[in-house]
């Protein structure tokens, strides 16, 4: 059925996209009708799983594009992602992300990469996600807070936390990732942080008893170089941990394969997730055209026609259905799932509380302090890998915060 969808999608884009005079087979002297397969639309991304990379350069041929996109294998992560783009100076599309990149691409962080105008056709259906003739939302992702229930677990208890921080001092076992960067490992870190929020501390306007919390999330959490410990599903999943943290997309693909990665799986009768009475922390990816230089006129329009097709409601339906991932755009929702929204999707979104003392939401204060957040991270040793080389914990009353949010020179 996938197969099949993909074709019909592919065939009505290519006869839709011809007809608005997209494609030329004629020697027309306009120079906006020059065929899409003249030029490789070069995309950079950190929804670019193995798996995503090859349907979208399928889909996308099938659709009369040429793209390039590197798999996670060569990029992995946002901040790799965007480095990338910045150094090469050769992006047309950049896909993913979260508000916080966008946001910093948009305001002119990155001195290479300036996103161009652009407002899409489906503009109107993906709500507030969008940056207003600049970037539109395709995937709403959150993070997740998960467990098992049976032996290897809680043992058929049911956990009910207030805030993801509780979980540091629930007496269960957790997996914690290894690594400061990342989108997911950031957005966890975004989530236990929540109820600490200071907008007086100095501290990233985190309070101390934060970053302590934060800290003992580190070095009580189990951990692994192991690239199969990568997301915290698999350590979960071999009975290795009780509670665990996963991002929303891909969840139920990883549980239909659970049987593949472990003698004891996680199945829909020992898999569970976590009762949080703050919710999750909600995020979107988006897409926006990149304003290359030297590009032609006749190219951006190439460009933009993908941006268009790859947003439409078609596609993020079956974008959605392949990757299990939930859509922005309102269309794509009802062709993925209908009236059935999965649970995963309806829990409270925090990231849009507003902020006591701010005029700010969540997910915007998380914006305005992430850089010093990650600097914080790094300077104090956070997420250490080697647990043979633990740094001791920091002295939190003799600290220098105006040195320690500043990123090491």
């Amino acid at each position: 059925m996938k197969k099949v969808l993909a074709i019909l999608l592919a065939l009505s884009m290519v006869l839709g996209l011809a007809a608005c005079g997209g494609k030329s087979n004629n020697n027309s002297s306009n120079s906006n009708t020059a065929p899409k397969e003249d030029y490789t639309i070069r995309i950079y991304s950190n929804s670019n799983s193995t798996e995503r990379v090859k349907w979208l350069q399928q889909a996308a041929k099938e659709a009369g594009f040429t793209i390039s996109i590197d798999a996670n294998s060569v990029i992995s992560g946002d901040t790799a992602a965007i480095q990338a783009a910045n150094e090469k100076k050769d992006a047309d599309i950049i896909f993913g992300l979260n508000e916080t990149r966008w946001s910093q691409l948009i305001g002119g962080t990155y001195e290479n990469l300036k996103i161009a105008d652009w407002t899409p056709s489906w503009a109107s259906k993906v709500g507030g996600y969008k940056y207003d003739g600049k970037a539109y939302g395709l995937v709403v992702q959150n993070v997740l807070m998960i467990y098992r229930t049976d032996e290897y677990g809680t043992n058929g208890k049911e956990p009910h936390f207030d805030h993801w921080a509780d979980l540091v001092d629930s007496g269960y076992k957790w997996y914690r990732q290894n690594k400061v960067g990342g989108t997911t490992n950031a957005n966890i870190n975004s989530a236990i942080l929540y109820p600490y929020t200071d907008p007086n501390s100095p501290a990233g306007g985190i309070s101390i008893d934060g970053w302590k919390t934060l800290w003992k999330y580190c070095a009580n959490g189990v951990f692994s170089s192991d690239d199969s410990y990568k997301y915290g599903f698999d350590p979960l999943n071999k009975g290795d941990v009780q509670i665990s943290t996963f991002y929303s997309s891909s969840l139920y693909g990883k549980l239909d394969a659970a049987k593949d990665g472990s003698e004891h799986p996680l199945t829909n009768e020992n898999f569970k997730v976590m009762d949080i009475k703050d919710g999750t922390f909600y995020i979107a990816e988006y897409i926006g055209v990149v304003d290359k230089a030297g590009r032609s006129e006749a190219q951006t329009k190439i460009v933009k026609d993908f941006a268009e097709w790859f947003g439409s409601g078609e596609v993020q339906t079956a974008w959605a259905k392949e990757f299990d991932s939930f859509p922005c755009h309102e269309d794509a929702v009802k062709g993925a799932y209908g009236d059935n929204i999965p649970d995963i999707y309806k829990l409270a979104p925090f990231s849009t509380n507003m902020v006591k003392g701010t005029d700010m939401n969540y997910a915007n204060y998380v914006i305005k302090h992430s850089a010093e957040w990650t600097n914080i991270l790094t300077n104090l040793g956070f997420f250490w890998a080697d647990p043979n080389a633990a740094p001791k914990e920091p002295d939190w009353n003799n600290l220098d915060w105006a040195t320690l949010t500043q990123a090491k020179k």
